[in-house]
């Protein structure tokens, strides 16, 4: 029987791209919000979710590390990084030299990645956003009579039917994207079609209050240790200002020392410290179809 994994919908997002190389014989389920996507495991309804995570120019989402940390508080069981080529498309029956769209839609993130294009090609056209670029390029392809267009990927332009007018309008070449895979459950990955990028694991650290140097000493349990700290990130913990908790990756599978005597270690300095995941990290190729 097939999992059943849950992704930031509908069909053709940049998600539905990375689930299909990281799953590409289970049952792909595409929900509306990425709230939804962790609530749908949370609850039962599917057994593992895949959300975007962290983009190389727009920075971390957000609403996904603070889900996992007040909402939903599920482990992290993979990740999985893909390349994004965002491409400009119109409704092949708007097809003509002269048209020009009143309103661009796309995801923020997409249209900030796209943000020279706009400027220069569409000075003047207004544009706004939608819960995915895959929404985007969905309400272009019902909307013949509508003077709108879309930025999203080529699996959107050629699911949802779209022409595209322009390719590789993103600013920069090399934006990537970091989904994770949260499952209540061990998750295997044994159809893959990816390249494997090692292992990682990820803490949520908590410091004490009013504790000078806290931060500081955090980070030397790690230096001492030589344990290489990949990221590290503040989020607000939502209880008032000046208070926050810290995600922190690094570069290693969790051992039986040197993870756990830094987690004690931190512990002891009166921290809270939870460890969110350690799991396989995947890495795709240049998108096939452009």
């Amino acid at each position: 029987m097939y999992k059943q994994i849950a992704f930031l919908g509908p069909k053709a997002t940049f998600t539905d791209i990375a689930v299909s190389r990281l799953f590409p014989n289970d049952y792909k389920v595409p929900l509306s919000t990425i709230p939804d996507c962790l609530d749908a495991v949370n609850d039962g309804e599917v057994e593992v979710a895949v959300v975007p995570i962290e983009n190389a120019l727009e920075g971390s989402v957000n609403i996904t590390i603070d889900y996992l940390y007040h909402e939903a508080k599920l482990p992290i069981r993979g990740d999985i990084t893909a390349p994004i080529e965002q491409h400009y498309m119109i409704h092949p029956d708007n097809d003509t030299p002269s048209f020009k769209p009143e309103i661009v839609y796309s995801h923020s993130h997409a249209i900030a990645q796209c943000h020279k294009f706009l400027h220069k090609e569409l000075k003047g056209v207004s544009y706004e956003s939608t819960t995915s670029t895959a929404a985007a390029a969905k309400m272009v392809s019902e909307n013949p009579d509508k003077k709108i267009a879309a930025i999203a990927n080529e699996m959107a332009a050629d699911v949802y039917g779209l022409k595209i007018a322009k390719r590789q309008i993103h600013d920069y070449s090399h934006n990537h994207t970091k989904f994770i895979v949260v499952s209540k459950q061990e998750v295997t990955f044994d159809d893959h079609l990816t390249s494997e990028q090692g292992y990682k694991t990820t803490l949520m650290v908590t410091l004490p209050v009013d504790s000078s140097g806290a931060l500081h000493k955090v980070l030397s349990a790690f230096a001492w240790r030589g344990l290489n700290l990949t990221k590290i990130e503040s989020r607000p913990l939502k209880t008032g200002l000046g208070n926050y908790f810290f995600i922190i990756d690094i570069d290693r599978k969790m051992d039986d020392i040197l993870i756990p005597g830094a987690m004690s270690e931190m512990e002891a300095l009166g921290c809270k410290v939870n460890v969110l995941g350690s799991y396989p990290s995947f890495k795709v190729g240049k998108p096939q179809m452009v």
